[in-house]
């Protein structure tokens, strides 16, 4: 059991689910315990998500690594445009109206957490690039550190960005796509990734069903909100990958924006 990477999937507000994973993961001091984020927004509770997520990371024997989602890069925008661009902040409200609602409940200390800086991704030595997202097939080279990728700026940091986005690429390019920009052509981008960069474990798209393996990426975002489970990976040194699922009882159907 000794350096295991435990991988959570997609969060979303399900407190129950998370505890119990957690539980049934039996973390040693020698694991590390990484969230492909998109802790809040969509289940019941969010802010609780975000207590205990703190509280692992302050307090827990083991390592606590986090690393963007798009639903929380959405929440910082607007928690900043609320301070400078008062205009854009209500424009985001009014299409994602979970933002103010959630914003109500913040205290200062999850203010805080949410508006902290958070790495892109995690990197092992086992090879595993923990992201949130995915790899459009245009990247040809990848940050060697977290301050490496700290200090892309300007295109070369908007570009970098895309990885807790990505789902669909391009079928000719392999470009980066939008969400619903997609043709029946494009790929899903785990699909064509070579595996470049090592093995990718991702969420941000949702299987229901069960974890996603394709050649060189794992989709373990198995919708705890949407009727699925809350679902982790386990990868240790020479061990075959498993996973560990708590099913939880919300369902909200998936209306296919994610």
């Amino acid at each position: 059991m000794d350096d295991r990477l435990l991988i959570i999937g997609d969060v979303h507000g399900m407190l129950d689910a998370l505890r119990q994973l957690v539980d049934e993961l039996d973390i040693q001091p020698s694991d590390t315990l990484v969230f492909v984020r998109d802790l809040i927004d969509k289940g019941p509770d969010s802010i609780g998500v975000l207590r205990y997520v703190e509280a692992l990371r302050r307090h827990a024997s083991f390592e606590v690594v986090l690393v963007e989602g798009n639903h929380e890069d959405r929440m910082r925008r607007y928690l900043r445009n609320r301070k400078l661009r008062p205009n854009v902040a209500t424009e985001q409200a009014v299409r994602a109206p979970e933002l103010a609602l959630l914003h109500k409940q913040l205290d200062a200390e999850r203010l805080a957490f949410l508006d902290g800086s958070v790495p892109f991704f995690h990197y092992k030595p086992l090879d595993v690039l923990v992201v949130h997202g995915g790899i459009p097939g245009t990247m040809s080279t990848f940050p060697s550190s977290i301050d490496e990728a700290r200090r892309l700026t300007g295109r070369a940091a908007k570009r970098f960005e895309k990885i807790f986005r990505t789902r669909y690429v391009d079928a000719a390019s392999g470009e980066f796509l939008a969400l619903g920009a997609q043709r029946p052509e494009d790929p899903f981008w785990a699909e064509t990734y070579d595996g470049r960069f090592g093995h990718v474990v991702f969420g941000h798209q949702l299987f229901l069903e069960r974890p996603a393996e394709f050649p060189y990426a794992t989709g373990i975002d198995t919708g705890a909100v949407h009727g699925g489970g809350l679902t982790a990976l386990v990868w240790a040194p020479d061990a075959p990958r498993r996973f560990l699922t708590v099913q939880s009882d919300c369902f909200i159907p998936y209306t296919g924006m994610y």
